[in-house]
């Protein structure tokens, strides 16, 4: 009688980073993912440019690539190769990602790709490598129902939805939230990089209206310099700047905020809504993208227009009722988003890709 051979790991190669103090939204997913893949079905390539994060370092059956100065797109290939990866997992559109699919075309690569779309689809997707990674990949997920529904109005893909956890290491409510205080100066807190489409100056010019209250803006970016110039001009001495923060140091400003900021127009589903939820502080966000971290009020509040927001910012520091039922609530519908759950998901997903991936 035969014995029936052991079944071989699921190899994944991802082209994300493991370190440790790497807080791309993008590199935390899959390091959240990773590492709680079961080592005794999957074996994963990461890359690795410093410390890597410790519960990986120590994950077994795992490799970690170093990434050079130089000609990392050529070595990363063909380091990553010669693990015949049976899963390619989370296109990131560059050099790396055009050899892959190359390969999988002209060479008949069987590597299966599995694509997750975290940013809402525009007309200009439409001629980038994204636009390769859903119309080729072997199976397509968005984080969010909405960038689901973006990606099958451009490109006629019916993405899944898997969402993204909360690293609970670090956002978790405290024992008396802020925002449920009364004796406390009030605090409102934006956390995000800098750019145009975030929008930190509107953060501004709503902090010119609340003197008494402070306003604390964590990260960094290219409108840094503009917006600490419009403080000058307004002379704003309740707004703070933070630079950008470790998870640890961000979950502790959420937890001492009353209310959490975020007038960003251009997203996909932004980690830190659930973040500031899982510390039990109520957010605004701008309806436009639809986040599902934020329950429009019961959680905290969706704004469609500027004055919305700024309506909005209004009530909850105005009504400390208010911020204490959302501040509950918030914590409440944070539970939904559990990476325990959420990687179960994904392990699903590398089995049935490449099971089937094994029939064609």
């Amino acid at each position: 009688m035969k014995t029936k051979e052991p079944t071989r790991p699921i190899t994944i190669f991802t082209p994300s980073f493991a370190d440790e103090d790497n807080t791309n939204a993008q590199n935390l997913t899959v390091k959240e993912i990773v590492a709680r893949l079961s080592p005794e079905q999957f074996r994963v390539v990461m890359i690795s440019e410093g410390k890597p994060d410790p519960r990986i370092a120590v994950r077994k059956n795992t490799r970690l690539l170093p990434y050079y100065k130089h000609g990392n797109a050529a070595q990363l290939l063909i380091r990553s190769l010669a693990f015949r990866p049976d899963v390619y997992f989370y296109p990131r559109f560059g050099l790396l990602d055009q050899a892959v699919f190359a390969l999988r075309r002209n060479l008949r690569l069987r590597t299966a790709v599995v694509t997750h779309v975290v940013s809402v689809m525009t007309n200009s997707a439409e001629e980038s490598l994204v636009a390769r990674s859903i119309v080729e990949g072997d199976a397509v997920f968005a984080n969010s129902a909405h960038v689901a529904e973006t990606v099958h109005q451009r490109f006629g893909v019916r993405a899944g939805t898997i969402y993204n956890g909360i690293d609970r290491r670090f956002f978790f409510p405290g024992n008396d939230p802020a925002s449920t205080q009364n004796s406390r100066q009030l605090t409102v807190l934006y956390a995000g990089s800098f750019r145009p489409w975030k929008r930190v100056e509107l953060v501004i010019e709503l902090a010119v209206r609340w003197p008494n209250a402070q306003f604390r803006l964590a990260g960094r970016g290219e409108t840094e310099d503009c917006c600490r110039t419009l403080c000058r001009k307004f002379n704003c001495r309740n707004v703070s700047f933070l630079g950008h923060l470790p998870l640890v140091e961000l979950g502790e400003e959420m937890r001492r905020a009353h209310v959490f900021l975020f007038p960003s127009i251009v997203e996909g589903h932004p980690q830190v809504l659930g973040q500031a939820a899982a510390c039990g502080l109520p957010a605004i966000a701008m309806n436009a993208y639809h986040p599902e971290y934020v329950l429009h009020g019961e959680t905290g509040f969706l704004a469609e227009s500027d004055a919305e927001l700024a309506r909005h910012l209004d009530v909850l520091l105005g009504d400390s009722a208010v911020r204490r039922s959302m501040a509950s609530a918030a914590v409440r519908h944070s539970q939904t988003f559990d990476w325990d759950r959420v990687a179960e998901q994904w392990a699903g997903v590398f089995q049935e890709v490449v099971a089937q991936r094994q029939k064609d």
